[in-house]
């Protein structure tokens, strides 16, 4: 039997000192409880992904020069997760520290290459498996298979011919990023393969944001039948002690209900809820920022944003402003300052007509003769995120932007207007899913007696740009449920219009759409980034041309990137 620590790290990209420092501090934790080997997530030292920062061979030293230093302090058998560099060939690699040296190296033997990877692009592939001997509190050795990531997630992969070689124990250094659903089909996982091998199986994951990524943690031990006996926090550093091996004591009702509570991500709203937070979090702090301002109009993305600024931060650094026009109503801006006293956060209300009518003054003569259109929508937008770059300047805050994803799947966002902002956390929500979690968040207030996180009526009122007078976001575009599942087709799926058109939706609504999605693609290049939600983000999981020629949607629809602003579709 073995005493297992696993070590859910939350590192930051590059980071490498404060990096090892987070090592050396679990395994002394892990030592001091006695565990028998320590496990870090994949590339702990540099945090992951280090992307082109594997370019630089000073990185790469700096990680092994750490690794040395760190040897001699690490407290019990460590297996640790960095790149190495031998022969000019560059491997994703675990090293097994133990007695103070570097005893052993495995190099990782199947690099993804899709979705939001690309090892190819920086590593070789490692050839052979490893095994080391562990020693244990008991007295006897026990031989333990190491792996990386991507290596257990192949079918008939490492795994097997790691198990052929005779083992007590498979253990996986892993960097798995969340997405919706994710975390249940990474420990469904680990409890197939444990039980396909036989063996005792354990994959400790990285936790915490990394530009559009977010790392749910969740690291996890499965028993050779299969059952899962153990799984860490989602969505927070975690020290996991592990009991694995024959004699392994059985779990207790107790046990058994937590780690089926940290499995469980069917209530996607608490998913994405802890993914946001966790993301938006470490993207301010470990940029270097401690507040963040933003527009807050009284709408519900921006009131959604607000919210979760709160849960991530703190209210003491968020900082609203509010920007009326003559088109804002007074029920828009009452709601405003209603949901900024509800949060207890600051606001400002910087009224923007006058500098509305100074550009439309300067411009007169320039329109003379036209009529008024999507251009002056645009100005009062592109107005409002002049202001909010002027506090971010003065302030030192970054400005969020509020968009969702329904909204940049299609352009209904102004370029250097409402799109302007160092991060965008609802970038990769739908807005039917922006209403289910204002409405979750409301309902978990309310279940500790709190008040209203988002105020109902923000959530009734039908959504509005207020660009113009009487205004709603349905003049121009579907119902955001009949959008939303279109897009689902078209983005998630891939699918033509003729495909999305067989699944049962009217064809000028899926056609129009296609034609707003394609054109907007220049608009979301300049986007910021946010956090990955979707199995089929904007950015890292879809990377499409903004100059092509290429019809895929069996109708002649046009292509091309024009156009820009909410109303301009």
């Amino acid at each position: 039997m073995v005493l297992l620590a696993l070590c859910q790290l939350n590192p930051t990209v590059g980071a490498i000192d404060a990096n090892a420092a987070l090592v050396r501090d679990c395994v002394r934790a892990a030592a001091a409880a006695g565990a028998d080997l320590a496990v870090t997530p994949e590339l702990a030292l540099t945090g992951y992904p280090p992307e082109d920062l594997l370019y630089k061979p000073h990185l790469v030293q700096r990680a092994w020069a750490a690794l040395e230093a760190l040897a001699p302090e690490l407290e019990a058998p460590a297996l640790v997760g960095l790149p190495i560099a031998e022969d000019g060939v560059l491997y994703n690699a675990a090293a097994y520290v133990r007695d103070g040296r570097i005893a052993a190296i495995y190099r990782k033997r199947h690099l993804p290459n899709y979705g939001v990877f690309d090892e190819h692009r920086w590593f070789a592939a490692g050839r052979e498996p490893l095994v080391i001997e562990v020693p244990t509190h008991t007295g006897a050795d026990v031989r333990v298979g190491v792996t990386i990531c991507e290596d257990v997630w192949v079918e008939g992969g490492p795994i097997v011919d790691t198990t052929a070689l005779g083992v007590d124990l498979v253990v996986n250094l892993s960097a798995s990023p969340w997405r919706l659903g994710r975390g249940g089909e990474r420990c469904d996982l680990v409890a197939r393969r444990a039980r396909e091998s036989g063996t005792w199986l354990a994959l400790c994951n990285q936790v915490g944001g990394q530009d559009e990524l977010v790392f749910d943690g969740r690291s996890v031990v499965a028993a050779p039948d299969g059952e899962l006996v153990a799984v860490a926090e989602p969505f927070n550093s975690d020290l996991l002690l592990v009991e694995v091996g024959a004699g392994a004591p059985p779990l207790d009702a107790a046990a058994r209900a937590l780690v089926a509570a940290r499995v469980d991500d069917a209530e996607v709203e608490r998913d994405v809820w802890s993914a946001l937070v966790l993301g938006l979090r470490d993207y301010v702090g470990k940029n270097g920022f401690s507040d963040v301002v933003f527009g807050l109009s009284g709408g519900i993305d921006s009131g959604l944003v607000a919210a979760l600024a709160v849960d991530a931060l703190g209210a003491e650094h968020v900082r609203a402003v509010t920007m009326p026009s003559r088109h804002s109503s007074a029920g828009t801006l009452g709601d405003a300052h209603g949901q900024a006293a509800l949060l207890g956060i600051e606001i400002v209300e910087l009224p923007v007509q006058g500098l509305v009518n100074e550009f439309e003054a300067a411009l007169a003569h320039q329109f003379a003769g036209r009529e008024r259109d999507v251009t002056e929508e645009n100005l009062q937008a592109r107005v409002r995120g002049t202001l909010l770059m002027a506090l971010s300047n003065k302030f030192g805050q970054l400005v969020l932007a509020t968009g969702n994803k329904s909204e940049y799947s299609v352009g209904y966002a102004t370029l250097y207007g409402d799109m302007n902002g160092g991060f965008a956390p609802l970038k990769d929500v739908p807005k039917t899913l922006v209403f289910r979690l204002a409405r979750w968040r409301n309902a978990q207030a309310a279940a500790v007696g709190a008040g209203e996180r988002v105020p109902q009526t923000v959530i009734d009122r039908p959504p509005t740009a207020e660009l113009r007078d009487d205004q709603l976001d349905s003049d121009s575009l579907p119902d955001y449920d009949l959008l939303d599942a279109v897009l689902v087709a078209l983005v998630d799926g891939d699918r033509s219009v003729e495909e999305t058109v067989a699944m049962g939706f009217e064809r000028a609504v899926v056609e129009r759409t296609a034609v707003m999605l394609d054109r907007a693609e220049y608009k979301r290049r300049q986007a910021p980034p946010g956090v990955r939600v979707t199995s089929k983000a904007f950015g890292r999981d879809r990377r499409v041309p903004i100059t092509n020629g290429f019809d895929g949607r069996s109708v002649a629809i046009g292509t091309g990137a024009s156009g820009d602003g909410e109303g301009d579709l």
